[in-house]
């Protein structure tokens, strides 16, 4: 998506050994360890436009705008706490398409950038009765706008990814406003799931996405308990056991209008969860972070990623041939392959463009979800 030449200039030594690599904004940097003492400062009062996004509550969360389906005019203002407003929209996407962006907060890790001591990963046979709770209260504006007032979380198939999120995308639907609904199609109707009724819809994308709407629409939630929707996920056939909840999100999506959209308190609390997260972009950073550096930052971290697995393989086959009476002390030549060959071979998007939205598989024009866009028709939803 965007030229990483000014990025590559890096020591050959670093690439050499595979190390870290942390992304000090604007510039390109290997990480640097914090003082243990040292506590990251409050955030200041920002405003964030475009990809922008602002660690918050002593870096706790992050906010994000997150316009990725509209080129209109639209900023969120935040005071450094737990809270954002949707400050001014020009947003005018069709109600039966994809939504115009999702300003949001989030604790955990979203596309490779994490906050800190968020408790995550976490199992999703590990996720008992008061393991992961949330509260979260809203305004929500009436009149022509179009939106909905959702969580989103997600569950990856592994502990970490700097990408797309490859296990299940939940969503929690407390309200909408105008004629939007979640994607895929309904599957049940009035679910008592943790004293609350919900309707059920699930679709199917390269990740399953399944969304709990409550029947009854609301502006806040206190303690509410993600075990009864996650068991019954898995119950359905929608969730893996196994696989890992790294990312829990609020927000809006928004389809027209959404000025003075707010979330006034955001919380998530996790018992027993997987401790830090190692992350490829510096959650040292406050203030609004330019979405191209975010993009840049992941692309260069999974270049580094490619080299040391080729230069694993290249050392496992210089092992195998000593040990089956191969020439000792020298590795047999790699296979020669024409220039880009061996990264497709081997799956390594080296110095590709970091595509996080497949597009729609049957090409159809029904209402696709925010990660169903198609490429060169609008920007990518970067992290």
């Amino acid at each position: 998506m965007f030229g990483l030449t000014r990025f590559l200039a890096l020591p050959a030594a670093l690439l050499a050994a595979g190390g870290v690599i942390a992304v000090g904004l604007p510039a390109v940097a290997a990480a640097a360890p914090a003082p243990a003492a040292a506590a990251p400062a409050p955030a200041a009062a920002a405003t964030l436009c475009d990809f922008q996004t602002s660690l918050v509550d002593v870096d706790a969360y992050t906010v994000q705008n997150n316009e990725w389906g509209s080129s209109a005019p639209e900023c969120i203002s935040t005071d450094g706490g737990t809270d954002f407003t949707v400050a001014n929209s020009s947003i005018a996407n069709p109600t039966d398409s994809y939504p115009g962006g999702y300003p949001s907060i989030y604790k955990g890790c979203h596309w490779g950038a994490c906050t800190f001591g968020s408790g995550l990963p976490i199992r999703a046979s590990a996720i008992k009765a008061g393991t992961v709770t949330t509260s979260w209260s809203t305004s929500q504006p009436g009149g022509g706008n179009d939106y909905d007032v959702a969580y989103d979380i997600w569950f990856n198939q592994t502990p970490t990814t700097s990408g797309q999120p490859n296990g299940t995308e939940l969503m929690i639907w407390l309200n909408h406003h105008g004629p939007v609904q979640p994607f895929g199609s309904q599957v049940a109707t009035d679910v008592s799931l943790g004293g609350r009724s919900y309707n059920v819809w699930y679709g199917r994308q390269t990740w399953d996405e399944v969304a709990y709407t409550l029947t009854a629409g609301t502006t806040s939630v206190s303690n509410l308990d993600l075990q009864p929707l996650v068991a019954d996920a898995i119950a359905r056939g929608y969730l893996s056991r196994s696989w890992y909840l790294i990312d829990v999100e609020a927000g809006f999506e928004v389809w027209n209008g959404g000025a003075g959209l707010a979330t006034n308190s955001f919380s998530v609390h996790v018992t027993g969860g997987g401790g830090p997260w190692p992350s490829p972009i510096p959650v040292h950073h406050r203030g609004p972070v330019p979405g191209r550096y975010v993009a840049a930052a992941i692309s260069l971290a999974r270049i580094i990623v490619a080299i040391r697995q080729v230069s694993a393989r290249l050392t496992r086959r210089g092992y195998d041939e000593r040990e089956h009476g191969g020439q000792a002390g020298r590795p047999r030549q790699a296979e020669r392959t024409r220039p880009g060959q061996r990264g497709r071979r081997q799956g390594l998007q080296v110095g590709g463009p970091v595509q996080h939205h497949p597009r729609d598989d049957d090409g159809d024009d029904r209402r696709v979800d925010r990660h169903r866009v198609d490429a060169g028709d609008l920007p990518r939803h970067r992290p």
